[in-house]
């Protein structure tokens, strides 16, 4: 028999969290699911050098400042990990671990959040899953006839790996431009991008990134010439080992190859690179399989929304994923002001059907 509630949270990392705290400061009843075993997200996965944009401080999630790490630096996935673990006990969120969620379904009245532990039957559902379970490599030709290595950033962790290796990091985003730094020194680097690299100005973090996106958001809200938010300043965050990387010569960029060969990469001029891995920085789509049976889907895979709420669906709220559900909603510092408003409007939804 399935259990009622009256909000299922579909996700337990950066964007659940902030649901949930929302959810409790209104006095809902929820749940929140989540696949993960323990408390960190997708920040469980990372690889070992990845750091934050922005000081602690500008990188906390609502009602609770992240400590500020020793020495004033930037915090680490660890960090960053344990502040989520401790924001969840800190607010009591109810938070069901090892929990996979397979599909929603309308029934009725109400919501059917179907999971391989049982079903659950809420009036509002908020899907917060992310999107790095949901790796994305583009369909290069000459794929399967590569022999070395290929592998996506979510499977990278260290650059020890790869000592001495000949390595080619495809990607011009952040995570190509932090994993070919982490491994320019140890490594026959090629580092692969579809257009010259655009580093941000050094002194740009993500405090500046989060007002361009927030700005942006405004903008187009207002009906006002879009600004361009984030893009319009660049794609590449200069932080300190990206930057100390480029300005030792060692980040520079091979133009986008044409096909895979069997020993490496070609491009259409003649010009080979032998290579024994392949990482595909390449990004990622969001995760919403689950969602498949409401029948949402719009273009790009993304789910038309209003905020957060789907406009064909008013009681599915989507937290997370990108600029479309919230001005740098991907953020932990981004993500609190949707947050706050799909718990208000599911708060309203919800008074309506009593």
């Amino acid at each position: 028999m399935a259990r009622r509630t009256d909000v299922v949270v579909i996700g337990g990392g950066q964007s659940g969290l902030a649901a949930g705290y929302h959810l409790r400061r209104l006095g809902l009843d929820f749940m929140m699911l989540d696949a993960q075993p323990e408390a960190g997200g997708a920040w469980r996965h990372v690889w070992d050098s990845l750091h934050l944009f922005s000081p602690a401080a500008y990188s906390s999630l609502p009602g609770r400042l992240m400590p500020p790490r020793p020495g004033g630096t930037y915090p680490g996935a660890q960090h960053v990990i344990d502040y989520l673990a401790d924001y969840e006990k800190r607010y009591d969120l109810p938070v069901q671990r090892g929990v996979h969620v397979r599909a929603v379904h309308r029934d009725g009245l109400f919501l059917r959040v179907e999971t391989d532990s049982g079903e659950w039957r809420a009036r509002a559902v908020v899907s917060a899953t992310g999107s790095w379970s949901r790796p994305f490599i583009p369909a290069v030709p000459g794929r399967a006839a590569f022999h070395g290595t290929q592998l996506h950033t979510v499977e990278y962790r260290r650059p020890q790996e790869f000592a001495g290796r000949r390595v080619i990091v495809v990607g011009g985003g952040n995570s190509g431009a932090q994993i070919a730094a982490d491994l320019a020194y140890d490594t026959d680097l090629t580092w692969v991008t579809l257009r010259e690299p655009r580093f941000l100005p050094d002194d740009i973090d993500g405090r500046a990134l989060f007002d361009a996106a927030t700005a942006r958001r405004r903008a187009l809200d207002e009906g006002r010439a879009d600004t361009g938010g984030v893009a319009s300043l660049g794609d590449i965050v200069a932080v300190p080992p990206v930057r100390g990387a480029r300005d030792a010569g060692r980040l520079k960029a091979s133009p986008m190859f044409d096909r895979l060969t069997p020993a490496g990469v070609a491009w259409a001029d003649g010009l080979t690179a032998e290579a024994d891995a392949i990482i595909w920085c390449t990004g990622f789509r969001p995760a919403l399989s689950h969602l498949a049976p409401l029948g949402l889907r719009g273009p790009r895979g993304h789910i038309p929304t209003a905020g957060t709420r789907a406009l064909a669906e008013p009681r599915l709220h989507l937290l997370g994923y990108g600029d479309w559900t919230g001005p740098a909603s991907a953020t932990l510092i981004g993500v609190g002001r949707p947050a706050r408003e799909a718990a208000r409007d599911i708060a309203a939804l919800l008074s309506t059907d009593r």
